[in-house]
């Protein structure tokens, strides 16, 4: 090979490097796309204050309906969730979960999931929930 080729084939080369450290600087330059993050369970009881069962329960429904995306919860999920979110949970769930029935929070889905009767907040009980627990005067 003549000494111009090798020099062309060099030449080349160096170009390609030259684009290709170009290209990575330009990436190192600009930030990467802030990832929006996540609520968690505990940190949204946390801004709620919730200080009984019955409002823990209430604010961990408005949680997996609102932040989780569940059209109706179970017992089981609430229990899952009040583990999740590391609070003791209620020596009677469905006593807490049929005190806010009685007080109009929460309400049957009309259809159970995994075989086990399931509820949905009522528009009571999210408002309840949004206004942190404040009853309307």
């Amino acid at each position: 090979m003549s000494d111009e080729k090798i020099f062309e084939v060099i030449k080349k080369q160096l170009e390609d490097h030259e684009t290709r450290i170009s290209e990575l600087e330009t990436l190192l330059k600009t930030r990467p796309e802030r990832v929006e993050k996540k609520v968690s369970i505990k940190e949204f009881l946390l801004t709620k204050k919730p200080n009984s069962y019955a409002k823990k329960v209430l604010g961990v429904g408005y949680y997996l309906e609102n932040y989780e995306g569940y059209t109706c919860f179970n017992i089981k999920d609430l229990e899952s969730w009040f583990r999740s979110a590391k609070e003791p949970l209620p020596k009677n769930m469905n006593d807490t979960v049929n005190g806010n029935i009685s007080q109009g929070y929460i309400m049957e889905a009309g259809s159970e999931k995994d075989n086990i009767t399931a509820w949905v907040l009522t528009k009571t009980g999210e408002d309840y929930v949004e206004s942190g627990f404040q009853k309307e005067k």
